[in-house]
């Protein structure tokens, strides 16, 4: 598989796998969640937004590893939060991320681990 293809595979199944976390989490059907209202999201009194900011600033590994740290895996709009954090990172695209040391794969596998630990592993690896 060419890099780009490679790249275009793994945004495709991150996509994917926001859509089922977000609507087993929430019970919602996930289409798109308006900015001012993704930023009602927090994980340990941190808004989703903050997290944001550090992503924008570069701090990609910084905020996942708050953002993981301080992750209440029985807290659902925590969760939501983590999963809103992960498609917001893959959006960044890979330019950004490699430029700050950060990858799309981290993101994906970032984004399954918070699957698997939140209980839903097996329905992940099934949906993909």
């Amino acid at each position: 598989m060419r890099y780009e293809n490679e790249k275009d595979y793994i945004m495709r199944m991150i996509k994917e796998m926001v859509r089922v976390l977000f609507s087993l989490m929430l019970g919602k059907h996930y289409v798109q969640v308006e900015p001012e209202i993704e930023n009602k999201y927090t994980v340990s009194g941190t808004s989703l937004g903050e997290f944001k900011a550090m992503v924008d600033r570069g701090e990609v590994n910084e905020a996942e590893n708050i953002l993981l740290d301080t992750l209440d895996y029985s807290d659902r709009e925590a969760l939501a939060a983590a999963v809103l954090f992960y498609r917001y990172v893959a959006e960044k695209g890979d330019d950004f991320l490699q430029e700050h040391n950060y990858s799309l794969e981290e993101a994906y596998d970032g984004l399954r681990q918070v699957g698997r630990r939140a209980g839903y592993g097996e329905l992940i690896e099934d949906t993909l």
